[in-house]
């Protein structure tokens, strides 16, 4: 459970995992690493998004006034918001919330989202759904128009994922109990947009003040996820048909889950997929790493980037691909 917020925060430097701070300072600049640590101990802004399948923005933005909470809007994404962090407990309390016409999220985890842009109409996949943020949030650009497919894994997940998307509203979303590293055996390049947010060691979201977001981190944990994640982007990649796009994000800081797995998918592929620009520029966003561990990575990686954690965000990954041909060749393997 987090720290009892009247008790001074630790430095840092003092709880974190010393492997984890010595990689971080291999990946960061002095000023942007100064930057984070003190993010892992700051408080983050709250942020939420109207949910549009329920509510109106404008209706919500009076109901918060009235409320007595001091919204403001988010300039790169309609319909988000923050609140100042000392109006968490309000935000969570309000009508709105308990009414299910906002869905609390940060607004990292909002931006996979923004760059894979669906549209309605389309066939759109999630491929690692869980609780379902992203999949609410591809459900209300959608507006109910076309095919939204979400997957799940783990059993208590997938669970908490259809409790979600009902309590919300999005019951025209199909769900599924399944392994996402086997979706495109059943779906071969059927989806128009597909989203890998991927199970990671969660760096991005550590916080000095609840120790269970870091208590487990290890880098070998790093590199079992990594093995994960490669395995589920080879199926996010044979479920997209050619021309479609693709997302592949993390929550996470580490370059083996990041850039490294881009890079293989990429080797792997070779010229049938293309990195392009996510569209977005945000002040704590950062281009990728062009070498990790002593190694370069063979393919330009520029156009992804990396979102640091900051004042409102926690820290993330975040690539959008384009599918140029077919790989359905049988010589392409994870």
């Amino acid at each position: 459970m987090p720290s009892d917020p009247a008790e001074p925060l630790p430095d840092p430097e003092a709880v974190l995992p010393p492997a984890f701070l010595d990689r971080l300072r291999q990946q960061l600049s002095p000023g942007d690493l100064s930057a984070v640590l003190a993010a892992f101990r700051q408080p983050r802004a709250p942020a939420f998004r109207v949910n549009t399948l329920r509510a109106e923005p404008a209706a919500v933005e009076a109901e918060l006034t009235a409320a007595g909470l001091t919204w403001q809007a988010v300039p790169w994404l309609p319909a988000a918001y923050r609140v100042p962090p000392a109006e968490r407990a309000a935000l969570l309390a309000s009508a709105a919330c308990a009414g299910q016409r906002i869905y609390v999220q940060n607004l990292a985890s909002m931006v996979p989202v923004v760059v894979l842009a669906p549209e309605p109409g389309e066939r759109v996949l999630d491929l690692a759904a869980a609780p379902g943020s992203k999949t609410l949030q591809i459900a209300c650009r959608m507006r109910g128009e076309g095919e939204l497919a979400a997957v799940e894994v783990v059993r208590s997940r997938f669970f908490k994922l259809q409790h979600n998307l009902e309590a919300q509203g999005a019951t025209h979303v199909r769900t599924y109990l399944q392994d996402g590293t086997r979706v495109w055996r059943y779906r071969p390049e059927y989806f128009d947009r597909v989203l890998l947010d991927a199970p990671c060691s969660s760096e991005g979201r550590f916080h000095v003040s609840d120790p269970a977001s870091y208590a487990y981190w290890s880098p070998r944990k790093s590199r079992e996820m990594a093995r994960k994640q490669v395995r589920l982007l080879y199926s996010a990649v044979q479920s997209l048909r050619p021309g479609g796009v693709l997302v592949y994000a993390t929550c996470s800081l580490a370059p083996d889950e990041n850039e490294a797995v881009l890079d293989k998918t990429l080797r792997t592929f070779g010229e049938a997929l293309t990195l392009e620009p996510i569209g977005l520029e945000l002040e704590t966003m950062r281009p990728p790493l062009q070498t990790w561990d002593g190694r370069a990575f063979e393919h330009d990686l520029s156009p992804a980037r990396r979102l640091l954690p900051g004042p409102d965000t926690e820290g993330f990954f975040v690539a959008r691909l384009r599918k140029k041909r077919s790989t359905l060749t049988g010589r392409n393997k994870p």
